[in-house]
């Protein structure tokens, strides 16, 4: 199932809505069809193309776990047929209302001629508070 997006905010809008609904296909709908795309989450190895990205999520989409993410947009750059949009999102355990330490995510879309997709979506954990658990510099 691929939907034709309007707009990367779209692509962006489906996605998010999908991890909330714990909803598969409705996620995949909103990536590219290219071996091209690649997920990376936190503490796990760089997922490329369909299937890989479908085998990772599934898990992490059971309705068990309840999770809810808000995102505030930190930055957006867009072109003709890429975007760039750079947020926080915090995820609340639904059911407990814990809510996790923010973390980054850059979230890369293309348009192609069946409209625009998502092509990458990295994350990374949130940087500790200024002065705990920083290494030194090297000298």
């Amino acid at each position: 199932m691929n939907t034709a997006f309007k707009s990367a905010a779209d692509v962006e809008d489906a996605y998010y809505d999908a991890i909330d609904d714990a909803d598969l296909e409705k996620m995949m709908s909103a990536w590219e069809n290219s071996p091209q795309i690649a997920c990376l989450l936190p503490m796990q190895p760089m997922h490329h193309g369909p299937e890989a990205i479908r085998k990772m999520w599934e898990p992490m989409l059971d309705p068990e776990l309840k999770v809810d993410i808000t995102i505030n947009h930190l930055q957006w750059i867009e072109e003709e047929n890429i975007a760039v949009h750079i947020l926080e999102e915090r995820v609340t355990l639904k059911g407990t209302g814990e809510r996790q330490p923010p973390i980054y995510a850059t979230n890369i879309y293309r348009n192609s001629k069946d409209g625009w997709h998502l092509l990458m979506h990295v994350n990374s954990p949130s940087p500790p508070p200024p002065g705990a658990g920083m290494l030194p510099p090297n000298p």
